[in-house]
């Protein structure tokens, strides 16, 4: 088991309008976030308002950072966790239009643009086919939560289809409070070709409008999920582990944005999700909180073993520096502080390969059912096939021939060979007496031992 706290980092999303006043520092043991905010005038002379607002990171990276620095420094350690066999978040958290989906999908224009997903996926089949002492196999799955129901964005229907016509993801908890959930496919991919359709296939699909914050904000949280078993060659063992990067849908102040209609009702969806994702934080940060309100909402519910469980997660607080944006940014930095006090517990996601596991327990039930017939004297009553004759004569000839008296005859619990054997003993040993070639040992008694 590996203890880690949520590892948080910052991106300042590149602008050409006015920021605000902030400075970056970086150093070996972190980096750190400060925005300045002069205090107004207008509330008077004597004013306490804070100016300065100071924020650690594991890292933070500037308006100059490319998404190759983003990878490496972020996503690429994960990726790498996902492949010792541990499970994986990465997410994004900030306003909409604070650059979350350039930095999880990437662009469309440039071929360096690609984001997160696209050089992760990348990444791992480049691994596969370097290590030929492993045997990987990958399924993917994408789920979108548009107001507050979640749908198969790799359905081959959801093209054609209106949303509300689709099949609804639903989410159905075992008994030992593990999430399943229910009409999500998993679509296996073989190599980066294949999974880079599916993600570009799950991206058509995506909820998106414009809005006054964004012209392609887009309206749900995504979450694309690579499900990855790797077993080495002859090993009985299995390594099935998942990595999950998600994109959240961008809080917005809808009396700032000024929207309405669908946008509106969008927009509550989001912003209410994006609260009880807050509470859920705020929950596992105390201490001694015995109830965590993961059902709440389906992402919640979803991301539970992200949020103080079996996963080794990481939060990308995307921060925009506009002068109009400030607020926000810091409210998505506070929030960021808060994620990083949460504690995860990390488990080596390794059992018995099922298919392996199989074939031993039928073994074992044969094994058993063979023992039973021998206490309880229910023999099996057909004839002894000629191959299994030849076989039973050839084990014979072995055992006489091997000249160590502690070899032994195995011929297990069936009688019909074991009494086909003392037969067959019974026939050499007097042919052999009547030829001569054996005399008839004399028996000596010591104690209660005939020899």
């Amino acid at each position: 088991m590996v203890k880690q706290t949520i590892q948080i980092f910052a991106r300042v999303k590149p602008t050409k309008n006015q920021t605000a006043e902030y400075f970056v520092d970086c150093e070996e043991q972190g980096g750190s976030l400060e925005f300045v905010v002069p205090r107004d005038l207008a509330d008077g002379v004597i004013n306490n308002k804070r100016e300065n607002y100071k924020f650690r990171f594991q890292n933070v990276f500037d308006q100059t950072a490319n998404q190759e620095e983003i990878f490496e420094a972020i996503a690429k350690p994960v990726a790498d966790n996902v492949l010792a066999g541990y499970n994986g978040t990465i997410f994004a958290y900030g306003q909409t239009g604070s650059g979350k989906t350039f930095t999880i999908t990437g662009g469309a224009e440039h071929y360096n643009d690609r984001g997160i997903i696209p050089r992760t996926l990348s990444y791992l089949y480049q691994h596969f086919s370097k290590d030929s002492s492993m045997i990987y196999t990958t399924h993917i799955s994408y789920l979108e939560i548009y107001n507050e129901t979640g749908y198969d964005l790799l359905n081959p229907q959801h093209e054609a289809s209106r949303l509300e016509d689709l099949p609804k993801v639903t989410i159905m908890e075992d008994p030992d409070q593990n999430i399943h959930l229910k009409n999500l496919s998993l679509q296996q991919s073989a190599n980066e070709e294949e999974a880079l359709d599916l993600l570009f296939l799950g991206d058509t699909n995506r909820m998106i409008a414009e809005t006054p914050m964004n012209q392609a904000s887009t309206r749900s949280h995504c979450i694309f999920t690579i499900h990855l078993c790797s077993k080495e060659l002859g090993s009985a063992m299995v390594r099935c582990s998942k990595l999950h990067l998600v994109d959240l849908a961008g809080s917005e102040r809808v009396g700032k944005t000024g929207v309405g209609g669908q946008i509106l009702t969008e927009a509550k969806y989001i912003n209410l999700s994006l609260h009880y994702l807050e509470q859920v934080i705020i929950a596992l940060s105390e201490k001694n909180r015995s109830h965590i309100p993961y059902r709440n909402s389906m992402m919640t519910s979803v991301l539970r073993d992200s949020l103080g469980g079996n996963c080794m997660t990481t939060m990308i607080a995307a921060v925009s520096v506009e002068r109009r944006n400030t607020g926000e940014s810091i409210s998505t930095c506070r929030f960021a502080q808060r994620v990083a006090f949460i504690k995860n517990d990390a488990l080596l996601n390794e059992e018995l390969d099922p298919a392996l596991l199989i074939v031993r327990l039928k073994k074992e039930i044969q094994s058993l059912k063979e023992e039973l017939a021998l206490v309880t004297g229910e023999q099996r009553s057909d004839k002894l096939t000629q191959e299994e004759i030849q076989q039973l004569e050839e084990q014979i000839d072995v055992y006489l021939e091997e000249p160590d008296s502690e070899v032994t005859l195995n011929l297990g619990p069936d009688m019909r060979k074991i009494h086909f054997c003392f037969s067959l003993l019974k026939h050499d040993y007097r042919y052999q007496t009547n030829l001569g070639i054996l005399k008839v040992p004399e028996r000596r008694h010591f104690g209660h031992e005939l020899i």
